[in-house]
């Protein structure tokens, strides 16, 4: 059985390397959103696999975006159970790495969430995502929706808060984490200046 870990500090749960990201992911496979995995049907690395595919479909240019959804639930398993914060968690262990966008694109999955609960009235959100909606903040005010829709990251975040809904079917064969070290190479060698792989 897991233990829970102590609080890190951002220091402590920054990955440093590509192949400690790529370490990370595999390590959260058969990790899951909530502890007891009573919440989403598929285990983080492979929700962030399916949310990464969809965002390579949707936008095949946008390697950064593509990244952030592979890698925006892994605040999940640094610190299970904080549904609210798993975001910021997540941002920050991979904002050293992978460069300022892609971290904020991370945090902005929940505030997106929120977002689209007041904008869509068709939005479909698993029960899980329903459930911590609540926790999260809730459905924005009106206010806060035009303050989001004014931030520069807004279609970005959105779209990969669509492909977050999308990325939770049970059995689905979708490349895998292999697949994906040239493309976080790539957006960390731009982030960093150097390839990230020692």
């Amino acid at each position: 059985m897991r233990q829970e870990p102590v609080s890190p500090t951002v220091h402590e749960a920054a990955v440093d390397s590509v192949d400690a990201l790529l370490s990370l992911l595999a390590d959260c496979e058969d990790s899951w959103d909530t502890p007891d995995r009573s919440g989403d049907p598929v285990d983080i690395l492979d929700h962030g696999l399916q949310v990464a595919a969809v965002l390579a479909e949707r936008y095949p240019d946008d390697e950064e975006l593509q990244v952030a959804g592979l890698v925006h639930d892994i605040g999940h398993h640094l610190m299970p159970g904080d549904e609210a914060g798993h975001g910021e968690q997540a941002a920050e262990a991979v904002s050293a790495l992978l460069g300022r966008r892609v971290a904020r694109l991370v945090a902005l999955h929940i505030p997106a969430k929120r977002c689209l609960a007041a904008t869509d009235p068709h939005l479909a959100l698993s029960p899980e995502s329903a459930r911590t909606l609540g926790h999260q903040g809730g459905v924005m005010t009106p206010e806060e929706v035009a303050a989001f829709e004014a931030d520069p990251d807004f279609p970005s975040a959105v779209a990969l808060r669509r492909a977050d809904d999308a990325g939770k079917v049970v059995g689905l064969r979708v490349p895998g984490l292999d697949h994906w070290r040239p493309t976080v190479e790539r957006v960390a060698a731009a982030a960093t200046g150097h390839g990230g792989t020692a």
